[in-house]
């Protein structure tokens, strides 16, 4: 029989058996160059939104001295504090995940990836132009939707499109791609939010060049192919196989096909409400990762988004804490790129633990510290930690689901980070007036050491396995 007789039967057996086959087909992929531009493609995507979502700290010296905000307020819930800033951001991240994750499980991941950062541009355009407090709340909450809904995507876009083995590295580079945002805007931040440029206030300028280069999203969606398991699984068989040929046409995986086999029998994707996943085989999973995001959001945000605030309760002045916070922000891309180097050497929760030790390791270092270089190393640590965190966490809380619920399920539970992040706005703002640094660092550890206790306990093993297995 000739080659094309036989690359014919296994798509046509494909077809028949439907994402399991596909799943399989998948996993053979080698690391070609063409998957590792598709996920660096989808990662540029991101880098608006880690630009949109960082911005809340670098802009936030320049909010307080416009008038907008104060740094604290009297009570607990004041709506004129950054606080309320950090709080609005991620209620729309909340409503984004919680609400809106289902979108690309139903519409497919490429319609999202492109919609979800359209909305988030206008949102954003809108709320530079605010002049209140209500005003800028309302629009930041808004565009926080879209962030929202763009990162659980890309989260369920990647995860399908990488075989199992390559996964971990896959994340970290997706990570280093969208986190070169985070230098951008801190160099921009700390150019412009001291100044005025053409009688408008320098946050304002770091908003709408974040909002206009995002417009670059209708040339990448060109690049980018639906994913074949999102396909399969909703009876697009046929779209899903052609798809997955060019992949492996591209990846030179023609001699890397699962041997021929008999097809199993087509079966029905369950429709799978969210009441379903509070219910086994799913219930275990959605508790333990919507309790490790709750606390983990503390670890994270509880710094990424109060650098210079913290860094100018230490005495220093706000240029120089925008000049620091810049430095510690190329540990943003750099870090998930290091952790390259063993991302699957090592079962994913492991990774997450360590990462946290570290994490409460240089957070109290960072409390206690003055010297402004020994502040900026401990700075770019703990960022480092933080990340590794991160990019181990966004391929664990996908892979563990089927693909018939990915995207709803990981925004399900990344929601709660949202949930956490958005107190986290009060709460740290209350330490920070309470207790100084120290107290900051302090309620850091606590949630920590709730993360490690549990993925510890409770976490799945994942290493190697393909998706749906």
């Amino acid at each position: 029989m000739t080659a094309l007789g036989i690359d014919s039967e296994l798509d046509l057996a494909s077809a028949r058996g439907g994402a399991d086959e596909i799943s399989r087909r998948l996993e053979s992929l080698p690391a070609s160059a063409y998957l590792w531009r598709l996920v660096i493609l989808l990662s540029l995507g991101g880098c608006f939104e880690i630009y949109d979502l960082f911005l809340t700290g670098y802009i936030a010296p320049g909010l307080n001295k416009s008038g907008l905000l104060t740094t604290t307020t009297q009570a607990f819930f004041g709506f004129s504090g950054i606080g309320a800033f950090v709080a609005a951001t991620f209620a729309g991240l909340f409503v984004g995940t919680f609400f809106l994750g289902f979108l690309a499980d139903r519409f497919g991941r490429r319609a999202i990836f492109t919609w979800a950062l359209l909305g988030y541009s206008a949102a954003s355009v809108a709320m530079a132009c605010q002049t209140t407090s209500a005003g800028l709340l309302l629009w930041r909450f808004i565009a926080g939707i879209g962030i929202g809904v763009e990162i659980i995507t890309i989260d369920a876009y990647i995860t399908e499109l990488v075989p199992s083995w390559m996964r971990g590295r896959a994340f970290a580079v997706n990570q280093a791609v969208m986190f070169v945002a985070v230098p951008i805007v801190a160099a921009l931040a700390w150019w412009l939010v001291p100044l005025a440029p053409y009688g408008i206030e320098g946050w304002r300028w770091v908003v709408l060049i974040g909002a206009a280069a995002s417009m670059i999203i209708w040339i990448l969606r060109l690049y980018v192919p639906e994913s074949p398991l999102w396909l399969a699984r909703h009876g697009r068989a046929e779209e899903a196989v052609k798809i997955l040929r060019a992949l492996e046409a591209k990846a030179g995986a023609s001699d890397a096909r699962p041997e021929k086999r008999e097809a199993p029998p087509a079966r029905a994707t369950a429709k799978v409400g969210y009441a379903d996943l509070f219910r086994p085989p799913y219930l275990s999973l959605v508790v333990l990762f919507m309790v490790f995001n709750f606390c983990q959001a503390f670890g994270f945000y509880g710094f990424a988004n109060w650098v210079p605030t913290l860094l100018v309760e230490k005495g220093i002045t706000v240029t120089k804490s925008l000049q620091y916070s810049f430095i510690v922000a190329f540990a943003y891309p750099i870090a998930p790129l290091l952790a390259a180097s063993f991302a699957d050497r090592f079962e994913r929760k492991w990774i997450i633990c360590g990462a946290c030790v570290a994490i409460i390791v240089f957070g109290l270092l960072f409390a206690q510290l003055t010297l402004p270089t020994l502040l900026i190393l401990c700075g770019v640590l703990l960022t480092a930690a933080n990340m590794t965190m991160s990019y181990a966490y966004h391929a664990y809380q996908t892979e563990v689901f089927p693909t018939s619920v990915r995207a709803r399920a990981s925004g399900l539970v990344y929601s709660m980070s949202r949930v956490s992040a958005m107190f986290s706005g009060f709460i740290v703002a209350y330490m920070l007036r309470e207790g100084g640094i120290s107290g900051v660092f302090g309620l850091i550890t606590t949630a920590m050491v709730v993360v490690i206790v549990a993925i510890a306990t409770f976490g799945p093993d994942v290493r190697g396995k393909p998706l749906d297995a």
